[in-house]
């Protein structure tokens, strides 16, 4: 199993711990994202990023569809 590492989130430039060895216990997990928010972020971002910018991009998009 993969060590977990230390990871600097892309967006807002905060360390965070990415637990890709036990996906079910990492941070990411505590935020839901449908197939179209996934898209909306990976359009955006190619690396992991920390719960809370996954957790404004969701309200971003979200935001964004309410406007349509």
């Amino acid at each position: 199993m993969p060590a977990h590492e230390i990871k600097t989130c892309p967006r807002c430039q905060r360390d965070f711990e990415c637990k890709t060895g036990s996906i079910e216990l990492c941070q990411c997990q505590t935020v839901t994202l449908n197939e179209h928010h996934l898209n909306y972020i990976s359009i955006r971002f190619d690396d992991c990023l920390c719960a809370d910018c996954l957790l404004e991009l969701r309200r971003d998009y979200d935001a964004c569809e309410e406007k349509k």
